[in-house]
């Protein structure tokens, strides 16, 4: 009898082990199911949305594993799912191209858009060679993209309130993350080269991020879940003309921000996440 009673203890006993076990090789697997404790994330807009400057593309629309869509993805809760930034996109494509490809049941989207609206890359290469009134001209351009019609909007805050409301409506669930432009150049001094048309491509650099922080908010007062994020201040002290810039100064990527230049663009998104 007491043969029989330890036999089963011991029985019982593996049967136990057993079920541990199984319990804890179990568990690990729940853990490391990554969409089980992620939030669906979508990428939408143009280049520096992409990644351009980062090197490393994956595409013709120059989508680099350097640029912050998929460093959010590795670094934080968030899972990029859906990832249609490309470099070049309008508003205009953002909302013909890229919103009608955004998962209603996205919960985090983020948007870098608005710069090529402008002809930013247009000015920069009329610019490039130094004042002219060429380039007055390119950058008169895209000031009046920016200046109140009749008291009303501008014709880029009409265009930017119309995209921010059609992502709102495709993805209604989601958290809406607006990411800015950094200054492209260091403020010039005196001695600076150039530095009238500097300090006028910065200021039309300002006047797009007021625009697209002003719509934001105004987006946001309809109901929508949706918050600008300035990345300025952490380019402040590495534009263009800074002894380490967080820009290209030239080539094919110039005027685009660097791998250094997208872990700061990561940076100020992650720190703007609501569900942290």
């Amino acid at each position: 009898m007491i043969r029989r009673s330890r036999r089963l203890s011991l029985v019982l006993a593996a049967l136990a082990t057993l079920i541990g076990l199984a319990l804890v090789t179990a568990a690990p697997a729940d853990a490391g199911n990554r969409h089980s404790r992620t939030l669906s994330y979508a990428a939408l807009g143009d280049s520096y949305a992409a990644g351009f400057g980062a090197g490393r593309y994956e595409n013709g629309c120059y989508q680099s594993r350097r640029g912050y869509p998929a460093l959010l993805d590795a670094e934080t809760r968030a899972s990029l799912d859906v990832d249609v930034t490309c470099s070049g996109a309008t508003t205009s494509a953002v909302l013909t191209t890229q919103v009608p490809l955004l998962p209603h049941r996205a919960r985090l989207v983020t948007l870098t858009v608005g710069g090529n609206d402008l002809g930013f890359a247009t000015v920069a290469t009329t610019c490039a060679p130094g004042p002219s009134a060429a380039c007055q001209a390119a950058i008169g351009q895209a000031l009046a993209l920016l200046a109140p019609r009749s008291g009303g909007p501008s014709v880029l805050a009409t265009r930017l309130a119309t995209t921010y409301a059609a992502v709102a409506a495709a993805a209604p669930r989601a958290e809406i993350l607006v990411a800015g432009y950094p200054l492209l150049f260091e403020t010039p001094t005196a001695s600076t080269p150039n530095g009238a048309t500097i300090a006028a491509l910065n200021n039309a650099t300002v006047a797009l991020n007021a625009t697209i922080k002003a719509t934001v908010a105004a987006t946001a007062a309809g109901g929508a879940e949706i918050r600008y994020v300035d990345v300025a201040p952490g380019f402040t002290g590495h534009g263009i003309g800074s002894r380490r810039p967080y820009l290209h100064a030239s080539g094919p990527e110039a005027l685009h921000p660097t791998a250094r230049g997208y872990r700061v663009y990561a940076a100020a998104l992650t720190g703007a996440l609501a569900y942290r």
